[in-house]
């Protein structure tokens, strides 16, 4: 059974075209890493490929393993500069597997310990707090503020 086809109106690709705006915390020439603007935790990212992929089903090899070592990158400075204990790395593969935007993406969310994550409600976060989780997770990475 083959994937379907990748649509380049989905709303990642239109943030990678700057389309919609989004608060980066770490950024390559192949991967974007943001804010996820409606948090299950605070210090919530996304981390994507910047090439066209629906999902782990049709991403090329190279690509995932960029986005692998992004995510590892973007996680190391989640957890420092949330003060995280630790973190649930998430990614979801067709609408059957819980996948809603269909440009592969991976969820890094810092925890602590005896605190549950937010339900997905679907409301949107304060953008003044994004960014400043942002700052704490780019300060992380040696960004700076």
């Amino acid at each position: 059974m083959s994937v379907p086809a990748y649509d380049s109106s989905n709303i990642f690709a239109r943030i990678l075209r700057g389309e919609l705006p989004a608060t980066k915390v770490y950024e390559t020439d192949r991967v974007l890493a943001f804010m996820d603007i409606m948090p299950r935790a605070d210090g919530h990212v996304l981390v994507i490929p910047k090439s066209p992929a629906r999902n782990l089903l049709d991403i090329a090899p190279d690509d995932l393993a960029e986005l692998a070592k992004a995510t590892q990158i973007v996680g190391k400075a989640v957890k420092a500069g949330m003060g995280a204990d630790g973190l649930t790395i998430q990614q979801f593969n067709e609408s059957a597997g819980g996948q809603v935007v269909f440009h592969i993406h991976v969820h890094v969310l810092p925890r602590w310990e005896g605190v549950a994550l937010r339900p997905h409600t679907g409301a949107m976060a304060d953008p003044a707090v994004l960014a400043q989780h942002a700052e704490k997770i780019r300060a992380a990475l040696g960004g700076g503020e």
